[in-house]
């Protein structure tokens, strides 16, 4: 296990000119960089939410550096919600920064639930790979989740009892998608309560493989 790295208060610059804010994770040696997207802001999403703070937790303690961000209106970050469509140039600021500090190492976006959507809608040419937890695939309209034609591997992160998008709807709704791969989580609903350590082990592997 690596050591404990120190958070490292970042501040992101979008293509509109916002500042958000954002903290990074990097333990020595890193083997990847994660870029964490948090989910819905009108329901109180935010970058310290369960998931995404889990995850900025733990994936360090296996040799992955983070970051995460809080998207435009959420906590100290400048704007106002943008439905998902204006959060895209959040992600690519937060791209932007994971690249420039971690240049040589693999990078996947990992999103859950609003943020997850957002990611699956950003095809940028530094992304790896995408790891989206519970997506609910309709923050935006199907065909501007680009990242379904994209050749570069996904990973669908479905919980077994997903409130909103439930492993059969994720399957009907992503069935053309190339290079996917659907992994229920078992025992889990939407918010994955208790079951963030699966997320962990398998994201690990998932950027091990790139």
């Amino acid at each position: 296990m690596a050591d404990d790295p120190t958070p490292q208060p970042r501040e992101l610059t979008t293509a509109d000119g916002l500042v958000l804010e954002a903290e990074m994770l990097v333990p020595p040696r890193p083997t990847a960089a994660i870029v964490l997207a948090h989910p819905h802001p009108a329901q109180g999403g935010s970058m310290r939410s369960l998931v995404t703070s889990e995850l900025h937790r733990t994936l360090p303690e296996q040799g992955l550096a983070t970051l995460r961000f809080n998207f435009r209106g959420v906590e100290g970050s400048e704007g106002v919600h943008g439905g998902g469509a204006d959060e895209r140039l959040d992600l690519v600021a937060a791209i932007d920064a994971a690249a420039a500090e971690l240049a040589d190492l693999p990078l996947v976006v990992a999103g859950w639930s609003f943020g997850a959507d957002v990611s699956l809608s950003v095809v940028d040419r530094r992304i790896d790979g995408w790891f989206a937890i519970a997506p609910p695939l309709r923050v935006l309209p199907l065909d501007e989740l680009l990242a379904g034609t994209d050749p570069r591997p996904k990973v669908l992160a479905v919980p077994e009892h997903d409130q909103f998008c439930p492993p059969d709807v994720a399957a009907e709704a992503t069935a053309g998608w190339v290079n996917t791969e659907l992994e229920i989580v078992r025992g889990a609903d939407h918010f994955l309560v208790g079951r963030t350590d699966v997320l962990t082990d398998r994201l690990v592997a998932f950027a091990a493989g790139l």
